[in-house]
């Protein structure tokens, strides 16, 4: 069925985004026709909803959302949102290269292919496997906005996207026992951010919506002890009534006691309890 954290120089024209961003990498590409091209309109109403689950996303995507094929739910959609008077460009290129200038996506920025084309809009898809896994449409002389720029837009989980993009992305993708990768939805890490002095920190995020936690790892005390429901700890027994989850990331396990209050995570060095944290951690 189909259905479904979205960044380049600000700097830049938008015809160099339209043709690569100076990487000689084309933005848009020749490509192989999908088993399955979508065939729906693309002109689909939208609703923006004050949420972030799969339906508001896909209700807030429109067209695009529709013509995602997502392995998962569909993790990142919104539109229409639109660009002035002067934004516009010349050719759908140029409206999808304005795309990645407006919204610093969390999408790769090369490699995407016309899937349909109408009079006055261009669907834009990004594949993997001949399955789309980010789609843009792009519309021509919105009200108030001539030329061509990005109407909706739409992605996968990012785990759904090829590593040597993720692998160079603000989170890491872990897996389960047997390799599988599993969605940055349901679990990821990621460093502190640098501006709060927290680089040395880890984050881990785990579930999604009421049920989700974030647990610390923090080795060198760089968040305040009152954002943790208790201190980190690099060197504790693993508590025996601890499964293993069997997500991994490199030579990380990820250990849970039924209460979730703490994860345990073996390393080759021995097991760390890195705490939960309180809600609405956050710098300014």
């Amino acid at each position: 069925m189909r259905g479904g954290f979205m960044a380049v120089t600000v700097l830049a024209a938008v015809t160099a985004v339209a043709c690569g961003h100076g990487s000689g990498r084309d933005v848009v590409v020749e490509g192989t026709p999908p088993a399955s091209p979508y065939g729906g309109p693309l002109d689909v109403p939208t609703q923006a909803l004050d949420d972030s689950t799969p339906h508001a996303l896909r209700v807030a995507s429109g067209a695009a959302g529709r013509a995602l094929e997502c392995d998962g739910e569909i993790y990142g959609g919104g539109g229409p949102d639109g660009w002035s008077r002067r934004d516009g460009g010349d050719s759908p290129e140029e409206g999808l290269g304005l795309y990645f200038d407006l919204f610093d996506p969390e999408v790769p920025r090369h490699g995407y292919r016309v899937e349909r084309r109408s009079a006055d809009r261009v669907l834009y898809s990004f594949d993997v496997g001949g399955r789309t896994k980010v789609a843009v449409v792009v519309a021509r002389d919105q009200e108030g906005r001539p030329g061509w720029g990005p109407e909706t837009n739409a992605s996968c989980d990012p785990a759904e996207l090829p590593a040597d993009f993720t692998d160079s992305s603000w989170y890491e993708v872990w897996t389960d026992e047997n390799g599988e990768r599993q969605p940055v939805a349901r679990i990821h890490t990621s460093a502190g951010a640098e501006h709060c002095g927290w680089q040395e920190a880890r984050f881990l995020a785990l579930g999604r919506g009421a049920d989700s936690r974030t647990y610390v790892r923090d080795p060198d005390g760089v968040l305040d002890p009152g954002m943790l429901n208790a201190p980190y700890d690099g060197d504790v027994p693993m508590p025996a009534d601890a499964h293993d989850t069997g997500y991994r990331y490199r030579d990380w396990q990820l250990w849970l006691t039924d209460d979730r209050a703490t994860a345990y995570v073996r390393t080759p060095d021995g097991v760390e309890a890195w705490p939960s944290a309180k809600d609405g951690v956050g710098c300014m």
